[in-house]
């Protein structure tokens, strides 16, 4: 029996290791089942306050009008593409520009200005109107693409 108690400990081990692929091959498989479908943005749910991220995943729906509202000159060096102009400075005398029936998401550099537009366009009857936090410089951060 001594010869034998150097090996016991190895013997242990592979008995334990075979019973377990034993017990694990013979148990039941467990149901597939598919894995949650996630909804996708619903528009009419969006805070006033948006994040980059979701700005980025709803950005080409139809249904949804970007704006920036920095100057021309800050829009020409960098800007999201697709994205529509109207300057903070011109935007009471524009809000005819801006579709009624659909989502509104305002941006600029930082989210300061788009934040004041945002309270504009919402006094002036545009619920659907969402301001983009961390404007353009918080986007192009993120990674997301910029045009120049």
């Amino acid at each position: 029996m001594n010869q034998w108690k150097p090996w016991l400990p190895l013997l242990g081990l592979i008995l334990v290791l075979a019973l377990a692929s034993c017990s694990a091959a013979s148990a039941p498989a467990a149901p597939v089942v598919d894995a949650p479908v996630v909804d996708a943005v619903s528009l009419q749910e969006l805070p006033q306050n948006v994040d980059i991220d979701t700005v980025y995943e709803i950005q080409n729906d139809p249904d949804v009008f970007m704006l920036d509202v920095r100057e021309q000159e800050e829009y020409d060096e960098k800007h999201i593409p697709g994205i529509n102009l109207i300057p903070m400075s011109t935007i009471q005398n524009r809000l005819d520009e801006i579709p009624t029936d659909k989502t509104v998401n305002v941006t600029c550099r930082s989210g300061n200005r788009s934040d004041q537009v945002t309270q504009i366009l919402r006094t002036n009857g545009f619920d659907n109107a969402h301001n983009m936090t961390g404007g353009i410089n918080a986007w192009q951060e993120a990674g997301y693409p910029v045009e120049q």
